[in-house]
């Protein structure tokens, strides 16, 4: 009796030391640092060689971008700096400065600095971050103040996510990132390519995460809703080919998320693409394919006004099918 005693109090404390080093390897991310010390910044903090104002600068943070707290001392905290560079790096395409600072060893100032465990942290980090998407909008706004409030609304999420401004957070952090992406995708040559293949494609990562972590809610289907841009024809090329599969997307799109904020603008991008396609057939003395599609007008207009009769989009839906009915070209030179 006292030989199992002892074997079921080994076998117990094994299980325990098993649960503890499982346990252990859970508190750590992919790069090795444990999650209890990832802090972030809420204003640039310069990290130096030592807890000294006059010891050697070595980097800076920027808000949003992560440290691992390594020790506290009076107003100044030892940190591993901009941890998240990596990570940020194999989520391509990163934003800003190409040259941005590894993870370095240094000390900061005790200021600003927001840890899961921060009281109010979620409120604190959002604000901030608003504050920079505000800012990110107005003219001559700060630079990096777009990508700082892309990675402060991230870490709200990521701190914080039985908080309630958990998934508004994820949501503005991904759509964001996903402007930035889109804007600069824009300004290449490729961007007028007729195959969408031909050109890059936006970083899509962020909003995936939306749909599979928040499935069945408003974010999820307005995430959807954006990723259908990396679908959408560069220039149509005034060929009918790009708005009747564009039309499709939006059409199918509305089918399968009919009650997401976005289904009345998708059924009247999908009406207003079928309605140039009849503009196109004309021009080409396809009569057939142009009645099909002036057929398809028509119905795809009544839809959105059965379903969403509220929505400004059934209207001008509305409009663009009665021009069509009267014979008004939807695409290029409308006058007689």
């Amino acid at each position: 009796m006292r030989n199992d005693r002892l074997r079921w109090f080994v076998l117990g404390i094994a299980v325990l030391l098993g649960c503890s080093a499982v346990w252990a390897q859970k508190a750590k991310d992919k790069a090795g640092y444990d999650r209890a010390a990832r802090a972030t910044v809420l204003h640039g903090a310069v990290v130096y060689g030592g807890s000294d104002p006059e010891s050697q600068k070595v980097s800076l943070v920027t808000p949003g971008h992560e440290v691992v707290v390594v020790e506290r001392s009076g107003p100044w905290v030892k940190v591993f700096a901009n941890t998240d560079i990596q990570e940020d790096t194999e989520d391509k395409p990163e934003f800003g400065d190409e040259s941005a600072p590894q993870p370095v060893s240094g000390w900061i100032r005790d200021k600003g600095v927001v840890t899961p465990t921060t009281p109010g942290g979620d409120a604190i980090l959002y604000g901030a971050a608003a504050n920079l998407e505000d800012a990110a909008s107005q003219p001559n706004a700060p630079k990096g103040a777009a990508m700082a409030a892309h990675l402060l609304y991230r870490r709200v999420a990521e701190y914080y996510p039985q908080s309630s401004l958990a998934l508004e957070a994820a949501w503005r952090s991904a759509d964001i990132r996903w402007q930035l992406n889109k804007r600069d995708i824009s300004t290449l040559p490729s961007a007028k390519e007729q195959d969408a293949s031909l050109r890059p494609q936006i970083f899509d990562g962020e909003m995936k995460k939306i749909i599979k972590n928040y499935p069945g809610s408003k974010y999820a289907a307005m995430a959807a809703y954006k990723l259908l841009d990396n679908k959408l024809c560069g220039d149509w090329q005034g060929l009918p080919k790009c708005p009747e599969k564009e039309a499709e997307l939006y059409e199918k799109y509305a089918q399968q998320y009919p009650d997401g904020p976005m289904a009345p603008e998708a059924l009247y991008n999908a009406t207003y693409r079928e309605a140039v396609v009849v503009t196109m057939y004309t021009v080409e003395e396809n009569k057939k394919k142009a009645d099909a599609a002036a057929s398809r007008t028509q119905s795809l207009a009544q839809e959105l006004k059965a379903k969403y009769p509220q929505s400004d989009y059934a209207d001008r839906a509305a409009s663009i099918a009665y021009k069509v009915q009267q014979g008004i070209a939807i695409y290029g030179n409308d006058r007689d």
